[in-house]
């Protein structure tokens, strides 16, 4: 044992789990060395969560970064000799058609993101796993490329702590809590440990159930919580005895009830001769702040390690019986089975990145076996490059808003997400029930009366609809039409889609409360944003537009879009609501590393904004505004911002509009904002939901989303949003910019996509929602471009003015041909799909569709 250091370049707490240990070899990998690395328990660890876990790995998830990280972990594993690619089968009772559902949504979820999982039936199902009861299931998920970490993840990371301090770049120390995080001057500085202080440059957090209580020396906290996983053994199990294997026989999830199953091989393997069924809980589920986990010696007794009384889970317990009758023939190992220990967060992702309050100090924390070496490339490719190959702001610790961090919403959310680790399936539109009414518009309580069907984003309530408007749907019976399907009707309303047609025959508002604003001021404010932004900020010209611009990575991909009001003396950044407190907390470290004199203030709930539009809206808006006249065109230009007065309130009011109709959105004073609603009601306006602004008019409009359309594996050009011309001024990313520009071609562009028949099986016309595979129908195979970027719809959504399901999606340069004909799945159906249009073309315009007044 090599003694006590007292500095180091890195300090990794938790090096004893899987997910330190990978970000201490990832580190290495990038030419990193002079790394310690500390853990309250053994290295590797015998009381985190690696320590118990059952280190199975799928990768079925409905997002690309999650399958991404557990396909590269398990080829991680496999390049080490430590995978079984045993394979592994997700099953659908008789008589649970919603789950069976899943699966085939899966598959399209899979096809997209390039994993192998296939529908079987239920004779193939039985072949592949004898102990099933054929009779049982009507179905199956097949994951040939799904299996067991062997022998243990927590041999791998014995294994990798081990390379790096045999390489010389790495020194471990076992038993040895993080006492007080050192830090000055708003940075990192060090660790105090019972050994002694090391003073570092970065600190890496990598303590997975007690991660929180490390976050908490630095004055901050994460959003996840562990909650109780039983895990039961049930044997001796002698099938395999003899072949030394660690698994014989595929993994089994009945996710329908809540659990899963496996042999644990030859017993003279590490679990020896067992089969292990786990259960995660769905109903009053165990949740355990890290405060009271207890310590090493106490671990049996702690809520980490709680005993396990099977009366805890007899009735799952005995449907799993039904399905796989064997669990009853052996007899339960009471001694061997307990509560273990797993991490769930807020909104299902873990928390990752550079700390809010502390430079150097960095997080990796709720993270499972199946993803630890791929989120471990993450962080160290973030901490080297400041950037990482896969868009990662699902991720980001950033993402989160200051009340999404108190204890008490973060035990609601948990304990919702919790109780839906496996079943039921959640609706890529499903809303949280904790949590809600945080935010409130000013004139919320007039939503209310007018029947608001809401929802939530950055803790706002978002109307998507109003009851007091259904009487449209009888006037728009003919394009409005009824989802039959209930998936695809699902927090979904009608009556939104018959709002946007009245919208653009008269005019409607839309609450924008949701913006997320920050104010940049100071003598460089000027100098920051012609850093961060790829348009032209600067210059007296554009004192007094708005400016939508784009921030770049070193790359010269995109990593935000937003729209800068330049004023004489700041710039107002208004964003969207789940980009908006990332992109806070860059900007601010941004300035901090250029050492530019700057203030940046998050100032989104001082203000509240409303948009007015449609064919009648300015004739609407001079109703209520002092002076009239200065609405006209010839004095209000498009992209103009301008100072005007209504109910005696002042208003700034930008004309600009994202649905594709004329107008303007209008920025008050929040405790203006109920004064300024009612007096544009008083003109007879409908109020429209955000569904219209947010989702279907967009799409009509092929207008990006940030986070969706818009995310780090595209550059400006592919997207179809760089300006004319490259400014003069430096900028983030410019060099890279300019090389994309220089292409003949892009590798990829960004396309609009219609359903030319959205028809099932059943005879039930099919709306989708989620995430499609974009397909060569000659082939069958999911689009891939030169980079290796697959295709598939990064947004999805009915557009009732074009009277067809619109995507986008970006496509390989060889397939971007107007009317290029293609395919997509929903629910593992192919549906045909044609390409109309190639980069930024709208499919909507008021001029051609119909007259206005």
């Amino acid at each position: 044992m090599s003694s006590f250091p007292d500095r180091a370049k890195v300090v990794i707490v938790g090096l004893g789990g899987i997910v330190g240990a990978s970000v201490a070899h990832h580190l290495i990998e990038n030419g990193w060395d002079d790394i310690v690395g500390i853990d309250k328990s053994g290295i590797p660890t015998d009381i985190g969560s690696t320590a118990h876990a059952s280190d199975f790995c799928y990768a079925t998830s409905h997002d690309l970064l999650s399958c991404w990280t557990t396909m590269y972990s398990m080829d991680f594993y496999e390049k080490m000799g430590h995978y079984a690619r045993i394979g592994g089968l997700e099953v659908a009772r008789v008589g649970d058609d919603a789950r069976m559902e899943e699966l085939k949504r899966r598959v399209d979820s899979c096809r997209a993101f390039g994993t192998n999982v296939k529908i079987i039936s239920a004779a193939e199902a039985k072949e592949k796993f004898p102990l099933l009861e054929e009779d049982q299931i009507q179905g199956a998920l097949w994951d040939p490329d799904a299996g067991l970490v062997i022998p243990r993840s927590q041999t791998v990371a014995g294994k990798l702590v081990d390379q790096g301090v045999a390489a010389g770049k790495l020194k471990m120390f076992a038993n040895t809590p993080a006492l007080e995080l050192i830090h000055e001057n708003g940075r990192i500085t060090g660790v105090r440990t019972p050994r002694g202080t090391i003073m570092a440059d970065y600190v890496v957090v990598c303590a997975g159930l007690w991660g929180r209580l490390i976050a908490e020396l630095a004055g901050e906290d994460l959003p996840v919580m562990p909650v109780d996983h039983p895990l039961t053994f049930f044997g001796p199990y002698d099938e395999f005895a003899g072949t030394g294997l660690e698994i014989g026989r595929p993994l089994l999830r009945d996710q329908g009830n809540s659990a899963y199953l496996r042999d644990t091989g030859d017993p003279k393997t590490t679990e020896g001769g067992q089969i292990e069924w786990g259960y995660y809980y769905e109903k009053d589920v165990r949740m355990v702040h890290p405060r009271e986990l207890l310590e090493k010696d106490q671990a049996r007794l702690s809520p980490s390690q709680r005993d396990l009384e099977l009366d805890d889970v007899i009735e799952p317990l005995e449907r799993a019986i039904e399905l796989t009758p064997i669990l009853a023939e052996l007899g339960f190992n009471e001694s061997h089975s307990f509560n273990g220990l797993l991490q769930t967060t807020t909104d299902g992702g873990p928390s990752m990145g550079e700390s809010r309050k502390l430079r150097g100090l960095w997080y990796a924390v709720a993270i499972w076996v199946k993803d630890g070496p791929g989120m471990g490339k993450l962080i160290a490719d973030w901490m080297t490059k400041g950037r990482t190959d896969i868009d990662h702001n699902r991720i980001d610790y950033a993402r989160f808003s200051d009340f999404q961090l108190t204890e008490d919403f973060i035990w609601g959310r948990c304990e919702e997400t919790a109780a839906k680790i496996y079943n039921p399936p959640v609706h890529p539109r499903e809303p949280f029930a904790s949590g809600r009414g945080i935010r409130r518009s000013p004139f919320h309580e007039r939503e209310k009366e007018l029947g608001g069907y809401f929802m939530e984003l950055g803790g706002w309530e978002r109307a998507h609809g109003y009851a007091a408007n259904e009487h449209l749907l009888e006037k728009f019976a003919d394009q409005v039409p009824v989802r039959e399907n209930e998936w695809d009707n699902r927090h979904f309303w009608r009556v939104s889609n018959a709002e946007q047609l009245e919208m653009s025959e008269n005019c409607g508002i839309i609450n924008l409360s949701h913006f997320h604003m920050t104010d940049i001021a100071g003598p460089d404010h000027v100098e920051l944003m012609e850093w961060l932004c790829a348009a032209k900020i600067g210059g007296d010209a554009n004192i007094g537009k708005g400016i939508y611009t784009h921030m770049l990575d070193d790359e010269g991909m995109v990593r935000a879009d937003f729209t800068v009001f330049r004023m004489a003396d700041r710039c107002r950044l208004v964003n969207g609501a789940d980009a908006g407190p990332r992109d806070y907390q860059y900007m601010r470290r941004v300035a901090q590393d250029r050492g530019l004199d700057v203030t940046i203030t998050d100032v989104t709930e001082n203000y509240t904004t409303i948009g007015i539009w449609g064919p009648n809206a300015r004739e609407n808006l001079q109703k209520v505004v002092a002076d009239p006249a200065a609405l006209e065109v010839d004095n209000f230009p498009f992209a103009a911002i301008r100072q005007i007065e209504i109910a005696g309130k002042n208003v700034t009011a930008f004309r600009i509009s994202y649905v594709g109709e004329q107008g303007w959105e209008l920025h008050m004073a929040y405790e203006d904002g109920l004064a300024v609603w009612d007096a544009l009601r008083s003109t007879g306006v409908i109020a429209v939901g955000v569904e219209t602004y947010a989702n279907s008019r967009r799409l009509e409009k092929s207008l990006r989303l940030q986070n969706a359309d818009l995310i780090t594996q595209y550059n400006l050009y592919e997207a179809d949003l760089s300006r004319p011309k490259v400014k003069e001024a430096d900028f983030r990313g410019k060099a890279k910019h300019e090389e994309y520009r220089a292409r003949e071609h892009q590798p990829a562009m960004l396309c609009t996509l219609v359903m030319t028949e959205n028809t099932d099986e059943k005879g039930v016309a099919r709306y989708p929602v989620g995430t499609l595979p974009v397909m060569d129908p000659e082939t069958g195979e999911t689009l891939v471009d030169e980079l290796g970027r697959r295709s598939y719809t990064t947004s999805i959504a009915y557009g009732p003015s074009i009277g067809k399901n619109i995507a986008l999606a970006y496509l390989p340069w060889e397939y971007c041909q107007e009317g290029r004909k293609l395919q997509v799945t929903y629910f593992d159906e192919v549906y045909p799909v044609e390409v109309v249009g190639i980069g930024y073309k709208p499919l909507y315009d008021p001029q051609n569709l119909k007259p206005r007044s």
